[in-house]
Order: structure tokens, then C-alpha cells, then sequence
């Protein structure tokens, strides 16, 4: 018996009465608990960070090929 069927089989025991109960302390329950999201390749890029001039994205090929340097 898996520990959702363990769970089902307490609730068919439980009296109607307690249900409202019961359900507030499910949803606080589930609404504690943090949800983990697999990292994505595109959040993993997000979160990279680097060092450079305030122009660096603007002027990328100039300091590519030279025509602009980090003072």
C-alpha cells in the first residue's frame, strides 16, 4: 500500500463532520511547502552576471574587435 492509498484509507475513516477541518489543514499544509521548479538553460543564463563597462551590451563588437577598451 502506497502512502497515498495510506492517506485515502484515513480519510474514508474520518467523520463528515471533521472534512472543513481536515481540508484547512491539508491546504496549509501543501501551501507550505515550496514547489521546486527545474532550472532551465534560459534561467541559468539569466542568473550569470559579469563585470564591465555601463556600454558593454550596447557596444559589444567595438570592444570585441579593439575599437573600444576598459579603462
Amino acid at each position: 500500500m502506497t502512502n497515498k492509498e495510506k492517506i485515502y484509507a484515513e480519510i474514508e475513516s474520518i467523520s463528515e463532520e471533521y472534512f472543513e477541518e481536515l481540508y484547512w489543514l491539508i491546504k496549509k499544509f501543501a501551501d507550505a511547502k515550496p514547489i521546486k521548479k527545474k532550472s532551465t538553460f534560459m534561467s541559468k543564463l539569466k542568473s550569470i552576471e559579469i563585470e564591465g563597462p555601463e556600454d558593454f551590451a550596447a557596444n559589444l563588437d567595438l570592444y570585441l574587435n579593439g575599437e573600444k577598451s576598459v579603462e
